[in-house]
C-alpha cells in the first residue's frame, strides 16, 4: 500500500481532523484515510448510480431513427 505525506497543513484543518477521528473512534490517520477514501471514491459510486438511475427512468420504447427520418421527411417535403 502506498504512503501518502501531506505539508503546510493549517492547525484548524488538523484539529478538526483530529476531533472528527476522536468522534468516530478511530485515529487521525485512519480518519485521514476515510475522508479521502469518501471524497474520492464514493463521489464515483453515487454518479454511477445516478447515471444508471436516470439511463433507467428516460429509457423509451420509441425508435428514434423514426424520428429523425420523419423530421428529414418533413423538413424536405415538397
Amino acid at each position: 500500500m502506498a504512503q501518502l505525506t501531506v505539508r503546510n497543513v493549517s492547525e484548524q484543518v488538523v484539529r478538526a481532523l483530529k476531533q472528527r477521528a476522536a468522534a468516530h473512534g478511530r485515529s487521525a490517520e485512519a480518519e485521514h484515510r476515510e475522508v479521502l477514501r469518501a471524497a474520492l471514491l464514493e463521489g464515483e459510486e453515487t454518479f454511477a448510480t445516478r447515471a444508471k438511475a436516470l439511463r433507467e427512468r428516460l429509457h423509451s420504447s420509441t425508435d428514434s431513427s423514426e424520428l429523425i427520418r420523419a423530421d428529414r421527411d418533413r423538413d424536405h417535403a415538397p
